[in-house]
Order: C-alpha cells, then sequence, then structure tokens
C-alpha cells in the first residue's frame, strides 16, 4: 500500500495524521500530485460519493468596511475601486434567492462587510430569511460578520441553517494581515454560530504570506473547531489592498493544498472558494476529486467563470450536482 493510499485508509478511520504527515503531502514532488489525489478522492467518495453541492454569494453590503484585514478590497484601508452601497432590501435578497435557485444552488449564502450587523441590518436579514425558507427550497448560510450570542440565536430562529466566519490565518500569522479584531473574535462567533444550533462554516485564505507548517496547523485548527463546511480560498491579490503584490499559489500546490484539508478533515464538505478560477486554472476540474463544494457565479467583488461552465465541469467529472451535501451512510 503506498504512503497516500494509508494515509486515506487512516482517515476513513478517523485516525489524525501527524504535523510531519501533513507536510509530506504540501512538500510532495508534482509528480505525486496524482496519486495523492487519488486517495483524497477515495475519502471524499466513502463520505460523499460523486455528489458536488453548489453555493451561490450574494455580496448584501459592499465596502465600507472598518476593519484593515489586509486582504479585503472591501476595508478601510483599501483603495481599490469596489462598488459601496448599505444593506440590499429584501426584495433583492429574495431576487438573489431566485437566481440561486436557477443556478442549481442547494445553498444561498448572505455576506455582508463591516465588523458585524447592526439590529437594523439583523432585522432586514431575518425578515428576508423568514421569506426565503418559507417559498424556497434552499439553505441559507449567514456571514455577517463578529456575532454575540444573542444575535446568533435570532438568525437560527429566522431559518438560518449555517453560519460562516473564517479563521483565515494561522493564529501567529493574524497579526500581519488584521489588528482591528482578534484571531479569538473570529473563534469565538463560530462557537456562538454553533451555541444557537447553527452549522458552523469556517476556512481559510491560503496564500497571504503563511509557511507550510502553519498551513498544516490551520486544517488541524479547523478540526478542533468542528467546523462543518471548511471553505479553502486562495488569495486573489487584488490592486489596491496591502497584499496586492502576493504571488498566486501554484495550481499544483492548490491541489495539494486541498488534500491536505480533505486527509485531516475527511467527513467535511470542503469548498473550493475564491480565487479558484484564478490560482487552479486549467487544473480547477481536479480539485473536485479532493473537494465537494463550489461556489457558482461571482464572489463579492471578484469575477468568477460562468454557471454553465461549472456545470459542464461537474458534468464532465462523471460527478452530480447535489442540492443538500449530505455524507453518504
Amino acid at each position: 500500500m503506498s504512503e497516500w493510499l494509508n494515509y486515506a485508509k487512516r482517515a476513513i478511520n478517523g485516525e489524525r495524521l501527524s504535523l510531519n504527515e501533513g507536510l509530506s503531502i504540501l512538500q510532495a514532488d508534482d509528480e505525486e500530485v496524482l496519486p495523492i489525489l487519488q486517495s483524497a478522492f477515495k475519502v471524499r467518495r466513502h463520505f460523499y460519493g460523486k455528489k458536488v453541492k453548489l453555493n451561490m454569494i450574494i455580496n448584501a453590503k459592499s465596502g465600507l468596511c472598518p476593519e484593515n484585514c489586509g486582504y479585503c478590497s472591501q476595508s478601510i484601508v483599501s483603495t481599490a475601486p469596489v462598488e459601496k452601497y448599505s444593506f440590499l432590501d429584501k426584495e433583492t435578497l429574495l431576487a438573489g434567492a431566485r437566481e440561486a435557485m436557477e443556478r442549481k444552488a442547494g445553498t444561498y449564502c448572505i455576506v455582508a462587510s463591516g465588523r458585524g450587523p447592526t439590529e437594523r441590518e439583523l432585522d432586514g436579514v431575518i425578515e428576508a430569511v423568514e421569506e426565503i425558507t418559507a417559498t424556497m427550497p434552499l439553505k441559507i448560510c449567514a456571514c455577517l460578520g463578529i456575532l454575540t450570542d444573542e444575535k446568533a440565536k435570532r438568525l437560527k430562529q429566522a431559518g438560518v441553517h449555517r453560519y460562516n466566519h473564517n479563521i483565515n490565518t494561522h493564529r501567529d500569522h493574524h497579526e500581519a494581515i488584521t489588528t482591528s479584531h482578534t484571531y479569538d473574535n473570529r473563534v469565538e462567533t463560530v462557537e456562538s454560530a454553533k451555541s444557537a444550533g447553527m452549522s458552523p462554516c469556517s476556512g481559510v485564505i491560503i496564500g497571504m504570506g503563511e509557511t507550510d507548517e502553519q498551513i498544516v496547523e490551520m486544517a488541524y485548527a479547523l478540526r478542533e473547531i468542528d467546523a462543518d463546511s471548511i471553505p479553502v480560498n486562495f488569495l486573489h491579490a487584488v490592486p489596491g489592498t496591502p497584499l496586492e503584490g502576493k504571488s498566486r499559489t501554484a495550481p499544483m500546490k492548490a491541489l495539494r493544498v486541498l488534500a491536505l484539508m480533505r486527509f485531516i478533515n475527511p467527513s467535511k464538505e470542503i469548498r473550493v472558494s475564491g480565487g479558484r478560477e484564478l490560482n487552479l486554472r486549467t487544473l480547477q476540474p481536479l480539485a473536485l476529486y479532493a473537494a465537494n463544494s463550489i461556489f457558482v457565479g461571482d464572489y463579492l467583488t471578484t469575477e468568477g467563470q460562468s454557471v454553465e461552465i461549472d456545470h459542464h465541469m461537474i458534468e464532465d467529472l462523471g460527478f452530480e450536482i447535489e442540492e443538500r451535501a449530505i455524507p453518504v451512510t
């Protein structure tokens, strides 16, 4: 049995890989990437078969953010020419939900810039979510920033299924990316969402200057948080942001990262997220041998590829769209 197949067997059995074993995946030669993906696919297939979950984002509030996150074009320290607007009204959020259904997405993600929602903004989200869940077979994911326990409970009661708040980077690298909130603020918000009964979603952005060791430890941190869904973003270094000069992640490295996330978080939804098209380029289809979820359409302030291309990619792989990404039993 090859080393990678052994990792797959152990992951399926719930065993945790060591730091050095995780590093062996990230630092493997390029000719090992296909065997690594083959083994990661055994884990993915065990839990999810050949299903691919589709998610769609709506940018419910753009720009105007007081936080100083170095990767973000909506941040106060960004000079990128992004569109700026306050919270969208209910009818626009409902129209977005209908569009998500047309794109065959099972989850509709309402995302807003800012440190956290005001009471008025929260009221608007809740009103829209209640109508969406009453009239459409969509799961709702909210990503509204830092939450109090009380606000988390209100979102859950309104019908929000999942709450996203990414850890983004390694604890030790956090202050190199932002100083306007702490790493613990992020973890505490995930815990508030869990305590309220929402499914926790938390992931990372690869390519912000972290080391390979830190990437492995980030995968472990997400395992400890017990995030049900793990979005893996690859930095899109937007001109005008503090990280605009960062190099892209090489496609083969991106595939190794996704495989690592699958081995360390074997039963979780691994989603190839922002920067997918830019960093993976022509190797995007291979990502689905490790991941089981993607975003369709555009991201917050950057464009994605057409929905038709994504649908064809899934079909050409012999995979199928899963509106509800439930592990195979």
